[in-house]
């Protein structure tokens, strides 16, 4: 006579599984065009919210003890290898031909620009610029490892929140720039 546990975990055959195969993107997926409204409109948040997504997709795809927040918070520090893992991902792919340690080398420069005193700190908006050839890189990847999947191209309400309220600050940023301009 068997008896059955109740405490059990259920049993449940497993071998039309492929081992090591992910469903779904491999990083995070967004259109560069979106990536670039949504980085412009957010002064740059969304760059942090970017990486935070991929080192997320990097824990859950390899199991590394990394703490995606952290690392995109202290992102001029681990950028060069998040740039690094799109880059070495696949070989066969052309994102294997992306330019990643130039291209955190000159985020980080841009980024650290924001410290610059008025107007010249307006060159860290060309952060985004850098970043652009690594979301193609990312949708490259995607595109070869989960046809079909949902590539982020249009904006949700909460990204036209982003938007709205990024392009009031920016305007009030152009009117403090310009009025502070005239009483110089």
């Amino acid at each position: 006579m068997t008896q059955h546990n109740p405490y059990a975990a259920p049993q449940a055959a497993v071998s039309d599984v492929a081992v090591g195969r992910q469903e779904g993107p491999i990083f995070f997926p967004v259109s560069p065009v979106k990536f670039m409204i949504m980085s412009v409109c957010t002064l740059g948040l969304y760059q942090l919210y970017w990486a935070y997504k991929n080192w997320q997709c990097e824990k859950a795809r390899t199991g590394a003890s990394i703490m995606p927040f952290w690392r995109a918070f202290f992102g001029v520090f681990f950028c060069h290898s998040l740039f690094k893992r799109v880059k070495t991902y696949d070989d066969q792919l052309p994102s294997a031909q992306l330019a990643a340690m130039p291209l955190a080398t000159a985020w980080v420069i841009l980024n650290l620009c924001s410290r610059l005193p008025d107007p010249w700190w307006l060159l860290s908006f060309g952060s985004l610029l850098v970043v652009v050839p690594v979301v193609k890189a990312i949708q490259d990847i995607n595109d070869a490892h989960a046809p079909g999947h949902d590539r982020n191209a249009r904006l949700s309400g909460l990204n036209w929140v982003g938007v709205v309220v990024g392009v009031l600050f920016l305007v009030l940023m152009v009117i403090g720039l310009t009025v502070g301009a005239d009483h110089m």
